[in-house]
Order: C-alpha cells, then structure tokens, then sequence
C-alpha cells in the first residue's frame, strides 16, 4: 500500500513538472520522425500479466525492400539518439504509473518473447510489479550483461524495501543527469536476450 502511495504521488509530481518536456518532446517528434508519436508495446507485467508501455518513439520506421525494419543503428536520429541518453523517452511510462502496470521502482518489463527463455529463478523478476527504474538500472544498466541483470532483478524481489526504493530512485537521478550506461557496448540499445547457457 505505502509504495503504491509513492508510486502515485512521484508519477503526478513528475508528470506536472515534467509536462513541458513531454509536450515539446512530442512536437519534435512529430516534425522530425512523423507518426506515431509515442512507441507502444505488450509486455509482461506482475505475474506476467500483459500490459501496454508506453514510451516516446526514438527511432524512425525505415523498412529494407521485404518490409522488415531496419537495424538499430539505422534507424537511430540525432534527436532520438538525445531523448534516449537524458532519459526522456521514459516520460510516458509515469502513466503506465498511474493507470497500476508500473512502479517507480521493480524490474524493468522486457519482451513478452524473453518469457519462454528464463529459468526459474530468472522468471521470479515478475513476482512483483514491473517499474521505470530498478537495481540493475543503478548498477550498469545496458553495460551489465543480461545474467547480472537478472541477479539484480530477483535480489530486489527477495529484499525490497521502502528505504531500498527510495536509494535506487536517488540513484536513477544522478545516473540520468551523467547519462551513464545509455546503451550496450556496440549496440544502439541492448542487444536481445537469448537465454542462460
């Protein structure tokens, strides 16, 4: 009860504060990489129950002759490529807060694909509730491989605390501030998991 109470009162603090930033961010969005605006996606949440994130599109939808999108790399922009290293285009997810599929603070929600590639343990990460931020996150984000990020990941769920959770959100400030561990070692983003060997 107490960290859906946090979980609230940061979401509408962030969202009034942060509202001039959206709207500029979804301006710019729309002149440079035309529609959609936001970038939408099931993934799975507490019990692995399917929601949709919400998050400011970041890369454009260039296609090769067949259809298919291309990689990372070419599709990134100078302006996607900023919204993703200050942050930004996690801005949305503060209504995934409010409407009940996110915390602030859990393991972050991956690909609904992921789901049938975790071991036991791995799968115990949706035990609680998915969140914008969490100990991986603080810890290396995408630098960390995705073993480290898992043992993060079901550490938090097997030791959460308020304190904890108020640690890791002054954490994430100062990690998004010095725009640390934005993306993997040569990736545009992280590179896809495949399973534990």
């Amino acid at each position: 009860m107490k960290k859906r109470v946090l979980d609230i009162i940061i979401s509408v603090l962030g969202l009034t504060l942060t509202l001039p930033i959206i709207i500029i961010c979804a301006v710019l969005i729309r002149l440079n990489m035309g529609k959609p605006v936001f970038y939408k996606q099931m993934r799975p949440g507490k019990d692995e129950v399917p929601f949709t994130l919400f998050k400011f599109r970041t890369m454009t939808n260039q296609q090769d002759l067949n259809g298919v999108l291309l990689p990372d790399e070419l599709r990134k922009t100078r302006l996607g490529s900023f919204i993703r290293s200050t942050s930004i285009d996690e801005l949305p997810q503060l209504f995934n807060v409010l409407k009940g599929d996110l915390s602030i603070v859990g393991p972050r929600p991956l690909l609904m694909e992921y789901l049938k590639l975790y071991n036991a343990k791995q799968r115990t990460r949706h035990a609680v509730k998915p969140g914008i931020t969490g100990l991986a996150q603080i810890k290396g984000r995408n630098a960390l491989s995705w073993e480290k990020k898992f043992k993060y990941d079901v550490w938090y769920v097997n030791n959460q605390t308020m304190k904890l959770d108020l640690y890791i959100i002054l954490m994430t400030v100062i990690k998004v501030l010095l725009r640390k561990n934005v993306n993997a070692h040569n990736h545009a983003t992280m590179y896809k998991f495949k399973g534990t060997k």
